[in-house]
């Protein structure tokens, strides 16, 4: 192959996902894999390799998995091979990136990009920097993201969890607690969820609504009720023996929901094919 200008590293669902993004906008690009001749599901214009190219492409997104030595493992390689030409970012949802950054050579470099499912589907990517990060590096991703169509949030520094996944743990933290409660069920939940919270946030956001209800209101109901929230520092039983029973929901047929005699592949196509008609339509309202 060519020289890239994007190496995505991974060739799960989520890195095929962010590759096609990259890819469909024209922007040369590559998947690794390390069992290359057994992947499948690549994008026509998405080139395939098994090794580091020997041209450093301009930016490196590892999609691997959540194991904090594997992704050390991989990022050795890469600056072993490059010497720290490539801006390289990983796509963690949960791991430190201050503790991804800690080893390496070339920090200043280094910096997450974090995407969502389906990456191919939706545009809000997450960049944020470490302590060591250079405002280059940012630069160069936050204008190849952008170059593909991505709507860029650009932290001011990575906290654990970033700013998505410490809004939506935050929410499901109150919601495992009032399952667990026998307060509401999941299902009661996530028609709350779709019919009131979804709805409106997609119209005022988060922050936004309070402001036009009025600071009043809400900071007086805040007084109220953050102190009955459940605050607790540890996970919930409901989803922790969930997984402790190998219910992982509809990969394993339960979770939350009976997903027995389903189809997974039709069940997420389906989802995407909605979530791609919503937010073409909230674009359309902006």
């Amino acid at each position: 192959m060519g020289s890239a200008q994007v190496l995505v590293i991974g060739s799960g669902v989520m890195g095929r996902g962010i590759a096609k993004g990259f890819a469909a906008a024209g922007i040369s690009t590559a998947i690794l894999s390390r069992n290359a001749a057994k992947v499948s599901g690549i994008e026509p214009h998405v080139a395939l390799v098994a090794r580091l190219p020997p041209q450093a492409p301009e930016l490196i997104i590892e999609s691997i998995p959540e194991k904090l030595e594997l992704k050390l493992e991989c990022y050795a390689a890469i600056e072993a091979t490059y010497a720290g030409a490539p801006v390289l970012a990983s796509n963690t949802s949960a791991l430190d990136l201050e503790a991804l950054a800690r080893p390496l050579k070339y920090p200043g470099r280094f910096l997450g990009i974090h995407y969502f499912m389906p990456a191919d589907v939706n545009s809000l990517v997450e960049v944020a920097p470490v302590r060591a990060t250079e405002p280059a590096a940012v630069d160069t991703a936050v204008r190849l993201l952008e170059a593909a169509g991505r709507s860029v949030v650009r932290l001011q520094r990575a906290v654990p969890g970033l700013l998505i996944n410490r809004l939506q743990h935050a929410i499901l933290h109150e919601a495992y607690y009032l399952i667990d409660e026998g307060i509401a069920t999941a299902e009661e939940i996530d028609r709350c969820a779709r019919e009131m919270l979804a709805p409106r946030m997609c119209i005022t956001g988060l922050i936004e609504q309070k402001d036009i209800s009025g600071l009043d209101t809400h900071a007086l109901a805040q007084r109220a009720l953050v102190p009955v929230l459940h605050h607790g520092d540890k996970p919930r039983r409901v989803l922790q023996d969930l997984y402790a029973a190998g219910n992982l929901g509809i990969k394993t047929g339960k979770g939350f929901y009976d997903w027995s005699g389903k189809d997974p592949d039709r069940v997420k196509a389906e989802a995407g094919r909605k979530l791609t008609e919503l937010l073409a339509y909230l674009k359309q309202q902006r």
